[in-house]
């Protein structure tokens, strides 16, 4: 097939690689010509990994190549995926600007029996809204349909290849049978279901893991009021087969490119239909006060942030990825520096893109130079490199002896035999 995808974000290119890698023609298409050329070089602008070798690959084979070229990517295509961002507004609904420019672009040079899929994140029934642009810039019959993504960051490639479901929704038979074939190549259920349905599973799939983090955060702090180990909690709530141990992480709330702006538009889209006591408004609250209440618990267990020497280890939102986008390391950091310490952060990939978004961050080129003087060590982000730290070494390193592990990655046992103060979340 022809397929084109607009937006060259993280969903779009590894969309179009993957559909590449299938053996479709695919274009990528995008606004901005300096990330066009970067990518017809086989260079992606951000970290995910294997994305670059796959994005080699399709250029290689001559199935895939990027272009700001509305005409030519459009006029052929059988599929056509819009996936771009759908950032939050100032009320917290999706601000659908970027999606409607797409569809007024690309409008005129449609070719008859087009599908035109949405893959960008979208409140529910845009999909009318979306046919009521495009015809006033064309007159050929065309299809819209909803292709969400569940894709994520740091095993985008390997999700896109080994997905546990691909949700379509479409009302035309025909539609789905397109979009069933496109993704033929996969071994995975394929659930075809309306598009309203499609496209709220999305938001309705974030908020739930949402609302896991933020349900645990709450065990936690009770636990830190009675003596319990949190993560004891999860392995025995865990043999629960209704519950599970899966996705239970405690820590500093959840963060990244998806779950705080889903949340956020899940509770604004619900008091915009009046439902003004939802939960997950709730979750929202929660999760913004968690980070602040977090360190004001550990700054009473320490005395003071005041004139410490803090290393905070792991600056991107999550390991295996550069995005800052609601990383924790956004609100600790200037919480720290507010209170008077002085903070040297490390990250393997996202150092430099963190120095562009925090104002007056040192970083190190490794966690024990980062540490060395330090009076406390923080661990924001459960990198492979900082959670097999040489505990040893790393007290060494330091000035103090404190050692903050916010995703109970540690054994408390093994930090303080490296003579280290262990503190953690809920334990």
């Amino acid at each position: 097939m022809n397929v084109t995808v607009i937006g060259t974000g993280f969903v779009g290119v590894v969309s179009a690689g993957v559909f590449a890698k299938f053996g479709n023609l695919v274009y990528g298409l995008d606004v901005d010509p300096k990330k066009i050329a970067a990518l017809n070089q086989g260079r992606v602008p951000f970290y995910e990994p294997g994305l670059e070798d796959l994005i080699k690959q399709g250029l290689q084979s001559k199935n895939l190549s990027f272009t700001t070229d509305y005409p030519k990517a459009i006029k052929d295509a059988d599929i056509i995926i819009i996936a771009v961002g759908t950032p939050s507004g100032k009320d917290g609904q999706a601000d659908l600007k970027f999606v409607m420019a797409a569809a007024r672009s690309l409008a005129p040079h449609l070719k008859p029996g087009a599908i035109l899929a949405i893959k960008s994140t979208v409140p529910p029934g845009i999909n009318p809204k979306l046919e009521a642009v495009i015809k006033q810039h064309t007159q050929v019959d065309f299809f819209t349909a909803s292709l969400p993504e569940f894709l994520k960051e740091g095993s985008a490639v390997y999700d896109a290849l080994h997905p546990d479901r691909v949700v379509i929704g479409a009302y035309d038979p025909v539609v789905s049978d397109r979009l069933l074939e496109l993704h033929q190549p996969l071994a995975s259920n394929k659930v075809v279901i309306k598009p309203e349905s499609a496209q709220m599973s999305k938001y309705a799939g974030n908020a739930y893991l949402a609302q896991r983090i933020t349900f645990i955060n709450q065990i936690a702090n009770l636990c830190e009021k009675n003596g319990a180990d949190i993560q004891e909690v999860v392995a025995a709530m865990g043999h629960d087969r209704r519950i599970g141990e899966h996705y239970w992480y405690p820590g500093l709330g959840y963060g990244g490119s998806c779950f705080p702006k889903d949340v956020k538009e899940l509770a604004s889209y619900a008091k915009s239909v009046g439902q003004n006591d939802s939960l997950f408004i709730k979750i929202d609250e929660l999760n913004e006060k968690r980070i602040p209440a977090l360190m004001d618990a550990f700054a009473a267990k320490i005395g003071s942030w005041k004139g410490k020497q803090v290393a905070v280890l792991g600056l991107s939102f999550k390991p295996n990825t550069d995005d800052m986008r609601e990383a924790p390391s956004r609100k600790v950091i200037p919480y720290l520096q507010k209170k008077g310490a002085e903070v040297i952060g490390f990250d393997p990939k996202a150092a430099q893109a963190a120095q562009a978004l925090i104002s007056n961050l040192k970083t190190a080129a490794d966690p024990y130079q980062a540490a060395k003087g330090a009076d406390a060590t923080l661990i924001l982000i459960e990198w492979p490199e900082l959670v097999s730290l040489d505990l040893p070494k790393l007290k060494n390193a330091m000035r103090g002896n404190v050692f903050i592990d916010t995703r109970n990655q540690y054994d408390p046992r093994e930090v303080r035999q490296a003579g280290l103060e262990y503190l953690g979340v809920g334990r």
